[in-house]
């Protein structure tokens, strides 16, 4: 199966809306080293971690507008061990609009999501 059809079988997309990200925003410390490649965007990547979390797939199967899965995977690592992933999903689940739109779905999580194998 093709990555299309694949995405096409759970394409539940979470995309944060103007407002969680001003609250989520503030709790993501800006990158302190400045070499190598430039930082994929928070955003982008919150919204792709989101999506593997919500819909159950392999982080390689990410949708290319997240950008890269291995990017979103490591990126939850970081933020788990450093704490800042708990308080970005306390944060976006205190807002009742994110508790209904993810209740919408299959998928149920907290700070132990982190755990998922990469790949």
């Amino acid at each position: 199966m093709d990555n299309m059809s694949r995405h096409a079988l759970s394409d539940q997309h979470w995309h944060l809306t103007d407002e969680q990200w001003a609250s989520i925003a503030p709790l993501i410390p800006e990158r302190t080293s400045r070499r190598g490649r430039p930082r994929n965007d928070d955003r982008k990547t919150l919204n792709g971690i989101l999506y593997v979390l919500k819909n159950g797939c392999a982080w390689q199967d990410l949708p290319p507008e997240y950008g890269s899965g291995t990017t979103c995977w490591r990126r939850l690592q970081e933020w788990s061990a450093d704490g800042i992933w708990g308080r970005i999903w306390r944060t976006l689940f205190a807002q009742p609009d994110a508790q209904d739109a993810w209740a919408s779905g299959r998928t149920s999580l907290d700070d132990g999501a982190a755990q998922a194998q990469a790949g």
